[in-house]
């Protein structure tokens, strides 16, 4: 009987944690859905200038503009997604590497005190709350970046990626370090008994074998980036500037701009239809990646497993 008791309160569990990202879709969507038929909206945006540029009155040419307090207001979202891929695939080209090679270390190389502080340190690092880490980011990276690099604007990417690096790193540590402990021992002692020297047995046996836990890890730490919202709004300068591959200057993120602007406005005002917006592309963004990531993890472990 307590068998069934506790079956049910599982599924039970798993069903709310379920439900509870729908609901959250379902309430998301709601607000934003009226965009499509509301008579002020339709007065004040178009749904064109939402992706496409446009030459507004004392502009050139055409742009790509987010100035939603501006006359009349321009709401192209591209500037924020733009800057949000911008501080994310910074962050991640710095805290792959180092993930991954902290894991490395911990895993095959550091003598078992070493790991016993190391380990621990790392995952400390995901308990510091993003606003800390924001404010760091503000203070002191923004000025050491700034005098190294010469960047012309104190907050930029850069900087905003370097922040938001140190969110990251515990999240692919953990799990890569997890994935390369719980390859057999057995694949290494063999690859050592016929000559291979360790860091061939590093490279050539224990990652291969690991790569679905760690590329699960690289999955997820994206993931975390791209929804972060505190460090971005703390430390990117804020600005929604279309300079895709200029790292140097200010961006605006989805996050921060949904985080600032949210509780300015009206209920159901245009802007408030366009935040919403913002927030069930995220979602659908974020969904889409996860599970494209999970099929290439399944994928490759299918294929080394075969092999």
């Amino acid at each position: 009987m307590w068998h069934r008791v506790a079956e049910k309160v599982i599924t039970f569990m798993a069903l709310t944690a379920v439900a509870a990202i729908v609901l959250i879709f379902v309430f998301i969507g709601r607000e934003a859905v009226p965009m499509f038929w509301e008579a002020e909206f339709a007065h004040e945006v178009s749904l064109q200038d939402l992706v496409f540029a446009r030459q507004w009155n004392g502009y050139d040419e055409p742009v790509y503009i987010w100035q939603p307090v501006g006359t009349p207001p321009k709401y192209n979202i591209l500037p924020l997604f733009v800057g949000a891929l911008k501080v994310t695939l910074l962050a991640m080209m710095m805290s792959v590497p180092l993930g991954i090679g902290a894991a490395l270390f911990v895993a095959l190389y550091a003598p078992r005190k070493v790991r016993e502080v190391v380990k621990p340190m790392v995952e400390l690092l995901a308990g510091i709350p993003s606003v800390v880490l924001g404010f760091f980011a503000l203070m002191l990276v923004a000025t050491w970046a700034q005098d190294l690099f010469g960047f012309r604007f104190r907050l930029n990417a850069v900087v905003a990626a370097i922040a938001l690096s140190l969110t990251i790193v515990p999240v692919i540590f953990t799990i890569a370090e997890d994935a390369l402990q719980a390859v057999p021992r057995s694949l290494s002692e063999a690859a050592l008994a016929l000559g291979a020297r360790k860091y061939q047995v590093a490279l050539r046996v224990v990652v291969p074998a690991a790569i679905p836990g760690i590329a699960a890890g690289v999955v997820l730490g994206f993931g975390r980036a791209i929804g972060e919202t505190m460090i971005v709004l703390m430390a990117s300068g804020n600005a929604a500037i279309m300079e895709p591959f200029n790292f140097a200057t200010s961006v605006r993120t989805v996050t921060a701009s949904i985080a600032a602007e949210l509780g300015e406005i009206a209920v159901g005002d245009p802007h408030w239809r366009v935040l919403f917006m913002l927030g069930v592309l995220l979602f659908a963004v974020t969904f889409v990646l996860n599970v494209i990531g999970d099929l290439a993890i399944r994928r490759l472990q299918k294929r080394l497993t075969a092999a």
